[in-house]
């Protein structure tokens, strides 16, 4: 990341960023070098009404998009006496007029910019403090401190000196990122309170943080105060988003609005309470609307050039979620850095979970796999128990009667069964002729040197368990035949000893 020391003027380059709801992710974007400085401070002189015109600092761009999403300060004036919520209705719309209202517009101090700015192109351009050629010297050094954005120009006997802040339109250490809008709604009613202690700490006084901004609410019972997360931050900070809960005496409940929640936070006793618990930043979190989007995005903060603020919107990637916002000084961009460093690492921290998950269901898969295949077996081993069982059964209730057609053809069918397994030709003969084949081929390959034929050891292992099988399926066929010829043979032996006793009774 490199930042221009050349004149403040130009177009920027391309820039994208992403971040989640709330924070902050910047691409840095630099302007093009204009050689002629005396002709921009001359141009500020022609058109100094316009310019200072266009200066708002309603947003305050400088501290991050976190006060430019709390745009509602000094809405209202409190919670009420007693904290009574029940009047919000009409007192948030009377307080969001006159806040808006004087928010977004015209400055009423356009004369005193644009006399600031008058004196800053003194400064820069043609001081009159010594009146000889050390003016020149007090220019070029005034100068280098509007480049800086630090110090004082000195420039004529009768006038206080300007004072250069980094907000100043010549500084040079700026640039533009975007910043991911909040979708939150105002009825959600959350709060994000910045605390200046570690997250382990505030996990651990949780439910004492409760209380105790439950007691900065009033204390009314009718108040609940709930916790909606907690994230860290970078320098040993930690983000809590609040939002309250009003229970009316019909027994209905509410979220209280965020604006009034933060109206009340902004109060002068109320925010001194809230620094003695450790909070440095309170904002609300909700969505802005299209006419503030408009507005922010139709004036350039205070000291960004229009031209590089009109780049910064031609080139925003997602305009639908993403708006610009500056950078000025190395410290905001520290910050924002630090702040891409520990979304980095929340996000492998997440993909590291992710991980450790897939691991152990791809252990379940596996142990599943197998219970299944035991199960598969155990069900072949019950089916042949279960028709084992069928067969004994239907040979008792068949007992005593003559064989039927369809038994008849049954065993002419298992004849023709067996008779085809014992044929040379077919299955045991052809097992026997591969045999004696593999035989004949490990000799020869054992004769020749030149020509040798190897069976892959995995291959015969499957061919043998293949033959292994089907010789105990024959074997298995082969006695069920056999038990079924021996209830055939009894069945007959009963049936002429029947007919023999039959023969001598009617003799």
């Amino acid at each position: 990341m490199a930042f221009n020391f050349g004149a403040p003027s130009g177009t920027s380059g391309t820039a994208a960023a992403t971040a989640a709801p709330g924070e902050v992710s910047v691409v840095p974007k630099r302007g093009k070098v204009q050689n002629n400085f005396q002709t921009y401070v001359l141009l500020i002189f022609l058109f100094k009404g316009l310019i200072g015109g266009t200066q708002n600092k309603g947003f305050g761009f400088g501290t991050g998009f976190g006060t430019a999403t709390g745009t509602s300060t000094g809405l209202g004036t409190g919670l009420g006496t007693g904290l009574g919520f029940g009047g919000f209705n009409t007192q948030q719309q009377q307080q969001q007029q006159t806040t808006l209202g004087g928010l977004f517009s015209q400055s009423t101090q356009a004369p005193a910019q644009s006399n600031q700015l008058i004196n800053t192109a003194s400064a820069l351009s043609a001081p009159t403090l010594l009146g000889d050629e050390r003016d020149a010297i007090l220019a070029k050094w005034n100068q280098l401190q509007a480049f800086w954005g630090t110090g004082k120009g000195y420039f004529n006997n009768n006038i206080p000196p300007v004072e250069f802040t980094q907000e100043n339109p010549f500084c040079r250490f700026k640039a533009v990122g975007y910043s991911c809008m909040p979708n939150n709604k105002d009825e959600d009613g959350l709060v994000v309170l910045v605390f200046n202690k570690k997250e382990t700490d505030i996990r651990s006084q949780q439910q004492q943080l409760v209380e105790s901004l439950h007691k900065i609410l009033g204390g009314s019972q009718t108040l609940t105060v709930n916790v909606e997360g907690i994230k860290t931050l970078p320098d040993d900070q930690t983000e809590v988003v609040i939002y309250v809960v009003e229970r009316s005496p019909n027994g209905t409940s509410r979220r209280v609005p965020a604006t009034t929640l933060y109206a009340h936070f902004e109060q002068a006793n109320v925010k001194t309470q809230l620094q003695q618990l450790g909070v440095t930043l309170s904002m609300t979190r909700t969505e802005l609307t299209p006419a503030q989007i408009k507005q922010i995005l139709q004036n350039p903060p205070a000291g960004v050039d229009p031209i590089i603020w009109e780049q910064a919107k031609v080139d925003n990637p997602d305009s639908e979620k993403l708006i610009p916002v500056p950078m000025v000084g190395f410290r905001e961009l520290l910050r924002r850095l630090k702040v891409q460093e520990q979304m980095t690492k929340q996000h492998q921290t997440r993909l590291d979970i992710i991980s450790e998950d897939i691991s152990e269901l791809q252990k379940n898969q596996t142990t599943t796999m197998a219970k299944i295949a035991q199960y598969k077996r155990k069900l072949m081993d019950l089916s042949h128990r279960t028709l084992q069982v069928l067969i004994k059964q239907e040979i008792q209730r068949k007992s005593g009667y003559a064989i039927q057609a369809d038994e008849e053809q049954l065993r002419v069918q298992l004849d023709t069964i067996q008779c085809e397994l014992n044929a040379p030709t077919q299955f045991k003969g052809r097992l026997n002729e591969l045999m004696s084949q593999i035989r004949m081929q490990n000799h020869f390959g054992a004769v020749k040197s030149e020509e040798r034929y190897y069976v892959d050891a995995d291959l015969l292992r499957e061919i043998k368990q293949h033959l292994k099988q089907q010789q105990e399926g024959l074997s298995h066929l082969i006695s069920i035949i056999k038990d079924d010829l021996e209830d055939i043979k009894l069945v007959e032996h009963g049936l002429n000893e029947t007919i023999h006793i039959r023969g001598g009774i009617f003799s």
